[in-house]
């Protein structure tokens, strides 16, 4: 069995959001000829995508192909929308948890899905999650690294995190709005090295703000094996011994002590990097990720594991039982 827990869906079509909310930022699909289509924002071309993007029939062909049963669904994560008006991205996101819950409705034993919050308003949010996972049968929510630059330890985003974990959801954590970006524009360098650093990001804010000591019950995943987390914990941990006056202001357990805490995927793309991330975290905590259906993710799902010099076990762990120990659901409940 194999259940990806990295992949993402938009709708066909929406709205024209400048149109409707009176000012721009927003994403436009622009379906240019037949299986391909343009994300435009502010007419300024974003991505070129695929209509395995929005159409789940595309999908669970090339899911057959690589013995994929499950995908958990989550939204691209440009659509975020914390920078607009609370109200507005509230809207756009029952529009995208509508469809992903249509989506999973419409085949629900081979589709899984996360919702999308406006964070930047905590009201609203928790409004929206409960929506989610209480009216639309959604199994948690997936959110940015950061939000509107604030980081994840903020007390205003507490009490999502707290309603989260007493709704039994899960939370997948994507990097996007990248620190940084401006200034290294050229080489792709926001996706290549930007997002590795956001991800550390958000894991550190969320250890030394305490978040996972005051919520041990959440059950948090974070994209791209981690990013840079992993392989800086050193430091982080010598930084935490070494001026704790800086790091240990809110929360004073070892950062080290919360490896094996939280899950990550396992998309990292190099076999020496997937066996120091399973030295690091254990392999109960790394979940198949592929981030599907975009070029950086990896194009043959699980084939990373599965070539790797690992036991049944292990890779059985990593294709799918961690993945449902993440979720919170039984393997029976697909059978």
């Amino acid at each position: 069995m194999k259940i990806d827990i990295h992949t993402h869906i938009l709708p066909k079509e929406w709205p024209n959001l400048k149109e409707k909310y009176g000012y721009g930022g927003w994403i436009h699909l622009e379906h240019n000829h037949t299986g391909c289509a343009r994300m435009i924002k502010d007419e300024q071309f974003f991505r070129e995508v695929e209509s395995n993007l929005w159409d789940p029939g595309v999908r669970t062909k090339e899911c057959s192909v690589h013995g994929v049963d499950i995908q958990v669904l989550s939204t691209v994560p440009v659509m975020f929308s914390y920078w607009a008006k609370p109200k507005d991205t509230l809207d756009i996101s029952k529009l995208l948890n509508d469809h992903i819950a249509e989506t999973v409705s419409n085949s629900p034993n081979q589709f899984i899905g996360l919702g999308t919050i406006p964070m930047q308003d905590t009201d609203l949010a928790i409004g929206e999650l409960e929506r989610c996972i209480n009216e639309l049968g959604l199994s948690g929510v997936q959110i940015g690294s950061n939000i509107n630059g604030m980081n994840l330890n903020d007390e205003s985003l507490f009490p999502i995190f707290e309603a989260l974990s007493d709704l039994n959801g899960a939370l997948f954590v994507h990097p996007w709005d990248i620190m940084g970006k401006e200034s290294m524009a050229k080489y792709w360098l926001p996706w290549l090295v930007g997002m590795p650093a956001e991800t550390s990001r958000a894991i550190c804010s969320m250890i030394f703000g305490g978040i996972f000591e005051r919520l041990p019950q959440l059950r948090v995943a974070f994209a791209h094996g981690g990013g840079s987390f992993p392989a800086t914990i050193g430091r982080i941990q010598h930084g935490f011994d070494a001026r704790p006056d800086l790091c240990a202001v809110d929360n004073k357990i070892d950062p080290i002590d919360y490896l094996g805490k939280f899950w990550t995927d396992s998309l990292v793309h190099d076999m020496d990097a997937l066996a120091f991330l399973i030295k690091k975290l254990g392999v109960d905590k790394i979940a198949l990720g592929t981030d599907y259906p975009f070029p950086l993710g990896e194009l043959v799902p699980g084939g990373l594991i599965e070539s790797g010099p690992l036991s049944k076990i292990e890779k059985e762990k990593m294709l799918y039982l961690n993945a449902l120990d993440w979720l919170g659901i039984t393997k029976e409940q697909f059978n």
